[in-house]
């Protein structure tokens, strides 16, 4: 976790405020942390994990797979 000194205007104090309030946050912190959830997405796109790259590149390498191997008359 990354620690931040941050100064914001009392509009934007008010804002975390609510989200505070609304989701029965413990600080402003977590505020910010939980407004950044649901709004950081909109400009920054989600890393993704290097197993589940590696799990989707199999998975289209192998996907027709199992139709060949699968016995035709039991459809």
């Amino acid at each position: 976790m990354i620690s931040a000194r941050v100064q914001i205007s009392d509009y934007s104090n008010r804002v975390l405020g609510v989200i505070k309030a609304k989701y029965a946050l413990k600080d402003k912190s977590e505020a910010l942390n939980k407004f950044i959830s649901l709004y950081g997405k909109d400009e920054v796109e989600l890393e993704v994990k290097d197993e589940v790259i590696a799990k989707m590149l199999y998975l289209d390498k192998n996907k027709d797979k199992e139709f060949i191997d699968a016995d035709l008359d039991s459809y």
